[in-house]
């Protein structure tokens, strides 16, 4: 028998379905790989009782010849930002340590309610700030993927989803929840080699996922390729009273409209993201791309986005100064960490609890957060960044008018070694030069494997697309992932 866990989402749910293998045993070979992977420390918490738990419902189900739940025999790994009722949910930091939510969040919720099952949370940048897996208070992911120079350098899987990226990557599990603020869906997929989509702003619902930045913050599934990412989003996505930025709409049947051809499409390139000092090889892959996108069927176009450098900026006032709006929930007195000194009063407390609960990223954050919106630098900071991000959005708005997706890297380099940036927040930062743009402006974007770099490690392309348009992305990134043929896999250290 193929070993189940090098199947994806679609194989494992029609393999259970035509009773090929047993959901449980489907579990049983996830789980012990789960527990076998204990050096990439992708996961926090193992649930393997929830995920047999979730199998044996689908076996029984068939056993009566009752119609399968769309994920019914899927096991998948959930993001640690999302809470999940009576499993702890920390955001990978110590203030939530221990934190068990009486409550589901909702995406997770659509999920259970769609057969899958749950194999455990997952490590992640501390709520959701980084771009590496390092910032995480329960130590560091580390990629499943090595260079081929015979150097042993352990890698970042990007962030902040890296605990998805690097389990989905490593065949733990088919599929993961993921969320990007700013790339944090994208740039981890690009560099562990799976695919990666951001839907638009509101399709899936926010409420129970702990916040970053409210206007910014959207889930999104992570898995080995297209189908398997339209597959989970279908279980995802959906209207939520309970979310006031959720959208009323219907959702498509994203994998029934899957469609590799682009004939009559045109893909627009935009000019400002060959940046200075891009790597050639990076250069060589886009152009790859677009002579893939063009065998597709596309038409391809020039376009100009020309706001684009104020794009990271913009971001890193905004997000920041939601942060500190949403975090100063973290005092010490409701829920979580509390540090209370010998004869301390209320604000010694609040100190000393957001001190020592919080990571040097999230503080700091948190402090830019604060400055530009204090009262002397709100106007020159926060409303001149919004400004700019509605002119990004504009930009967008503009190209439309010429091509209906973009095509472009996800990331400027292949997976850095971990601690090479960690001492510099700017050089980090530019690691969302690509994909914070379309974050700003709210509209759908996935990442694709397209190749390897000369150190044999994963390269992405990114499409983006109109807002509610996650078809015409998925179909781009089918057609893209099927000339690409990009078949490569890390070979088992850990």
């Amino acid at each position: 028998m193929t070993d189940l866990t090098d199947l994806g989402v679609r194989a494992l749910r029609d393999g259970v379905r035509a009773g090929e293998f047993s959901a449980r045993e489907v579990a049983d070979a996830h789980i012990v790989k789960v527990a076998a992977a204990k050096p990439l420390n992708a996961f926090l918490v193992e649930t393997p009782d929830h995920a047999i738990a979730a199998a044996k419902a689908a076996d029984d189900a068939r056993a009566a010849g009752e119609t399968l739940k769309p994920l019914a025999g899927v096991p998948i790994g959930m993001k640690d930002l999302f809470c999940t009722k009576g499993v702890q949910s920390a955001a990978a930091s110590h203030i939530l340590e221990g934190f068990k939510p009486p409550y589901e969040s909702t995406v997770s919720q659509k999920l259970w309610d769609a057969g899958a099952g749950m194999l455990g949370k997952l490590n992640m940048d501390q709520f959701a700030m980084g771009s590496s897996n390092e910032t995480s208070a329960f130590g560091n992911v580390i990629s499943p993927w090595r260079r081929n120079d015979g150097g042993n350098a352990a890698l970042a899987p990007g962030g902040s989803s890296g605990g998805s990226s690097s389990a989905i990557a490593a065949r733990l599990c088919p599929a993961a929840t993921g969320t990007d603020t700013g790339g944090s869906i994208r740039q981890p997929a690009a560099f562990t080699g799976i695919a990666g989509i951001k839907p638009t702003y509101g399709r899936c619902s926010r409420w129970g996922i702990i916040a970053f930045a409210s206007s910014l913050d959207q889930a999104g599934p992570m898995a080995r390729d297209v189908t398997d990412c339209a597959i989970m989003l279908e279980a995802m996505a959906g209207f939520d009273p309970r979310d006031a930025t959720s959208l009323d709409a219907p959702v498509p049947q994203w994998e029934a409209g899957l469609n590799p051809s682009l004939a009559g499409k045109t893909i627009g390139i935009p000019k400002e993201y060959r940046v200075d000092g891009m790597p050639a090889e990076i250069e060589a892959l886009w152009q790859q791309g677009i002579d893939w996108a063009k065998d597709a069927g596309a038409e391809i176009v020039e376009v100009s986005l020309p706001h684009t450098k104020y794009a990271l900026p913009a971001y890193y006032i905004i997000a920041p100064a939601e942060a500190s709006s949403n975090l100063a929930r973290y005092d010490g007195v409701r829920y979580g960490l509390r540090d209370l000194p010998d004869g301390a009063g209320l604000q010694d407390m609040y100190a000393a609890t957001r001190a020592d609960g919080f990571g040097d990223e999230v503080k700091r954050r948190i402090m830019i957060g604060t400055y530009v919106l204090s009262a002397g630098f709100y106007d020159a900071y926060f409303t001149q960044a919004s400004k700019v991000r509605t002119l990004i959005a504009q930009d967008f708005d503009n190209a439309w008018e010429q091509c209906d997706l973009l095509l472009t890297p996800t990331a400027p380099s292949a997976a850095f070694g971990l601690g090479e940036k960690s001492d510099d927040p700017l050089a980090m930062y530019l690691n969302d030069v690509f994909t914070v743009p379309s974050s700003l402006a709210g509209l759908p974007a996935m990442s694709v494997p397209g190749g390897l770099d000369k150190q044999g490690l994963p390269l992405g392309l990114q499409i983006i697309g109109k807002a509610m348009d996650e078809q015409g992305v998925l179909n781009a990134g089918l057609a893209i992932e099927q000339r690409a043929g990009f078949a490569a896999r890390p070979e088992a250290w850990w």
